[in-house]
Parts: C-alpha cells; sequence; structure tokens
C-alpha cells in the first residue's frame, strides 16, 4: 500500500548535540541562534519508504537553512536511541525580527511541534503512527508503509488528521496558530536525547547536494513544490552517491577480536558496494530500455527512490553493527537492517 502525506519542515540538525547525550529541557529543546527574514517554503509532498525493520520510527522530511538558502533534507527511518523513546520533529517559528528554528529531539513524549500538520502520523499535535508497548513499537499502518516480512507488530486505526494545508511555520502573517499544552510543556521538560549521528549525517549529504535546493528547480520562492523535493532523495542513482566508508572497530585490547570485528566492518562494506553495483547494472539496463520523455521522468522518480532506500539501509546496518560491536556482541555476520 503506498500513502502520500505532506512531509514535515524542520532546521538542519545541529552539529553540537552529542548523538546519544541526554539532558533536560524547556519546551523550546534547542532553539538555533540564526534570524531568517525569509519563510521557509510550504511543505512539498512525497513517498515514505518501507519501514526497514521493528524498533525504526519515521522522522519527516524537513527543509534546512544553510549557505544563504533553504534546501531539503528527506524524511528517513531512524532506529530509536532507546526502547519508549519518540520522535519530536522541529520547527520553524517568527519570533517577532526572522524565523528561528526550535530543534526536534528524542524523549518519552512527543512535545510541541509548531502545530504543524507535517504528515505521516505528526498532524499537529502528538504522533498517530505508533506506540510503544512492552518494549515493541506497533506501527500503525494507515499512516506508515510496512513489509509484513519484518514488521509484525502493526495495526489500522484512521484519525482526524488536522487541517493547516502544506503551511510550514508557527507565527507571523501565513502561519500555524498554535501554542503548547500543558501535556507538550511536560513533555518537553523530561529526559531527551537530541538527533543521533545517522539524522546528522544525512543532513549534512542533503546540504552539499545542490539538487536539493528550490532555487536549482528554479523555485526559489515559498508555496513551490520542486521534484526534487518532491522526491525527497538526495541522489538519483548509487553511482552519484559518496563512496562508502565505515568506523573503525573498537579497540576492545583483545587483538583476535579486533581482527574479527574488523573483518566484520570490511565484509559489509563489501556487501554494501556489491549492492550499489547490482542496483546501478539494473537501472542502467532500464536506462537503455526505456523511451520517452514522460515515462523516463517517472522512472528517474523511481530510481531515486530506490536509491534513497538503499542509502537508508546501509546507514541503518552501519549503526547496528556498530551498536553490537561497542556492547561486545559482535557476532558472525555483519549486517543488518531489512532487505526489500
Amino acid at each position: 500500500m503506498r500513502l502520500t502525506h505532506v512531509a514535515s519542515v524542520a532546521f538542519g540538525r545541529s552539529l553540537f548535540l552529542a548523538a546519544g547525550a541526554l539532558c533536560l529541557s524547556t519546551v523550546s529543546f534547542a532553539q538555533v541562534g540564526i534570524s531568517v527574514d525569509v519563510a521557509p517554503p510550504e511543505l512539498p509532498v512525497y513517498e515514505q519508504p518501507m519501514c526497514p525493520g521493528d524498533g525504526y520510527i519515521w522522522t519527516p522530511g524537513y527543509w534546512a537553512w544553510g549557505d544563504g538558502a533553504y534546501y531539503w533534507v528527506s524524511g528517513d527511518w531512524v532506529m530509536a536511541p532507546e526502547a519508549g523513546f519518540l520522535w519530536t520533529p522541529g520547527y520553524w517559528g517568527w519570533r517577532g525580527s526572522g524565523f528561528f528554528f526550535n530543534e526536534g529531539y528524542w524523549g518519552l513524549g512527543v512535545g510541541f511541534y509548531g502545530g504543524i500538520n507535517y504528515g505521516f502520523g505528526y498532524f499537529g499535535r502528538g504522533y498517530d503512527g505508533g506506540h510503544w508497548d512492552n518494549g515493541h513499537f506497533f506501527y500503525n499502518t494507515a499512516y506508515n508503509r510496512v513489509n509484513a516480512g519484518s514488521v509484525r507488530n502493526v495495526y489500522n486505526a484512521r484519525v482526524n488528521e488536522a487541517a493547516g494545508g502544506r503551511v510550514s511555520y508557527n507565527g507571523g502573517k501565513g502561519g500555524i496558530e498554535a501554542r503548547a499544552t500543558p501535556q507538550e510543556e511536560a513533555a518537553a521538560s523530561g529526559r531527551h536525547a537530541g538527533p543521533v549521528a545517522a539524522q546528522t549525517q544525512h543532513a549534512q549529504a542533503a546540504r552539499s547536494a545542490p539538487q536539493q535546493r528550490p532555487s536549482a528547480n528554479h523555485d526559489a520562492t515559498p508555496g513551490g513544490r520542486s521534484e526534487d523535493s518532491a522526491r525527497g532523495g538526495t541522489a538519483i542513482h548509487p553511482k552519484e552517491l559518496p563512496p562508502i566508508a565505515h568506523s573503525a572497530a573498537p579497540n576492545t585490547g583483545n587483538s583476535k577480536l579486533d581482527q574479527r570485528y574488523q573483518k566484520q566492518q570490511d565484509q559489509l562494506s563489501a556487501r554494501q558496494n556489491q549492492e550499489r553495483q547490482k542496483l546501478q547494472q539494473q537501472q542502467d539496463k532500464e536506462h537503455r530500455q526505456q523511451a520517452g520523455q514522460a515515462k523516463s521522468q517517472q522512472m528517474e522518480q523511481r530510481h531515486q527512490q530506490q536509491t534513497q532506500q538503499m542509502q537508508q539501509r546501509h546507514t541503518q546496518q552501519s549503526q547496528q553493527m556498530q551498536r553490537r560491536q561497542s556492547a561486545g556482541g559482535g557476532g558472525s555476520r555483519g549486517g543488518g537492517g531489512g532487505h526489500h
């Protein structure tokens, strides 16, 4: 089943937030200290990729600001930093002199995110895309694309989706007029974790991709909808992705164990490179076979989605391996994550 919803808008991840650090917060978990006098573009429409497996939480796409312009960071499935944690998306808000961004965060509840309808269960208040139960996350298939082979904790429940169209900011002229509820304030004052490493890396990759900027698509004004933004990716084909890099294996002090871990890292990188090559060959074959401009545009959209899903899967596999090795588990097989 395919679902199309409005995307989320948020600001680029702040690099100074440590990926696992827990801290206390006010309603605005981390307001980025930069003022932008141009409103972020309207929310583009894009398709959610398939959930790779249990424990992954959908973090909606967003417009970020960098190098004097907005750029699109696609939504991503991210492994929750710990069981029970949910993602509160960041949001742009008018503060009288410009638009500021309130950083998103992980916590035991969903706080205030501007009343903005991000879609995929984030309809302005709380999160209707799923919930935790006894250490397992249950996915609402009304708003999430899940694979029955890799995700078994599912249910289907429609809610009254909030209005708001594709407005991407809170306050100011034309903005969403919403304020935090006492429950949202309480959620914001609890235990928190900033964006994890995969989210920060994802945002960095988008910032360096020229096609992610509205101006690259002759669409720099709020209200426009570029095709690259709608597709929500940072590369169309595997050959356009940066080289695969993996972290050095943990230094445990046990040379045999370190060698084993390094071998697992090398094997994972080799498998990921093989998957890239296979997908590139498949797409090259389709390029040779396909003809006609309209059909080619559809094909390129499909290729970008395939490439994005593969890149997300590889990031998740690397994360899982690092966690296993850091915990001393290792295991006899590298990799992880769902395969489609």
